[in-house]
């Protein structure tokens, strides 16, 4: 089972990877956007982590929403709304739970994925963060209905995810800053796919670790 402190873990991980990787987002951002995804996302889970010991009863749902409503408040742009929208449903599709099975981590990032595409009123193919999560998060129950333990499940979701995250190099965005660029925006990896990417990558890293 993934327990409170797996959660924990996860959440750490990725704000060590974005920090890690901060100057690569704003990179990619500088070409298609505002050049400031990386600075921005760093910004909100380092505010993650001050926030992360005030959760005390081990709730894992808690915990999400927490983190959810501390990227909305820090991150700016549109990422903050929507990387906080992601979290804040993960957190209602588990509710109260203090221990997740490997159909409850799928049934979360399922639920913060679709959310996303609701509040970003995107759709696969936009140049967007959904361009990595949709597939990793497909790619995860399939392989969990296949019959693999949830560490073999979690490498298939990152793989497709990361495999997503290069398909959106020459596609033309379609929302958020960069789709003002039009046909300009093609040949350039999409900084939010990158991010999301890295947020899956954590949570199959706890299971490798561990």
């Amino acid at each position: 089972m993934f327990t409170y402190k797996d959660t924990l873990t996860w959440i750490r991980l990725t704000a060590q990877y974005i920090e890690e990787n901060k100057d690569y987002l704003t990179d990619l951002d500088r070409a298609i956007g505002d050049a400031d995804h990386g600075s921005n996302m760093d910004r909100g889970f380092k505010k993650v982590m001050k926030r992360i010991t005030t959760c005390e009863d081990e709730d894992i749902g808690s915990m999400l929403n927490m983190v959810g409503m501390a990227l909305i408040s820090s991150v700016g742009g549109a990422a903050g709304p929507l990387y906080g929208t992601f979290y804040l449903q993960a957190a209602k599709a588990i509710n109260s739970k203090k221990e997740l099975s490997p159909e409850d981590i799928a049934a979360l990032l399922e639920a913060g994925t679709e959310g996303l595409i609701k509040r970003g009123k995107t759709n696969p193919g936009d140049k967007t963060i959904i361009d990595s999560l949709q597939p990793g998060v497909e790619a995860l129950k399939k392989s969990l209905r296949d019959g693999n333990d949830i560490t073999a499940a979690m490498q298939d979701a990152v793989q497709s995810a990361e495999e997503g995250m290069r398909h959106t190099i020459p596609l033309v965005a379609k929302k958020g800053r960069a789709s003002y660029l039009g046909e300009r925006s093609a040949g350039h990896q999409d900084p939010g796919a990158t991010s999301a990417f890295y947020i899956l990558k954590a949570l199959r890293d706890v299971f490798v670790s561990g």
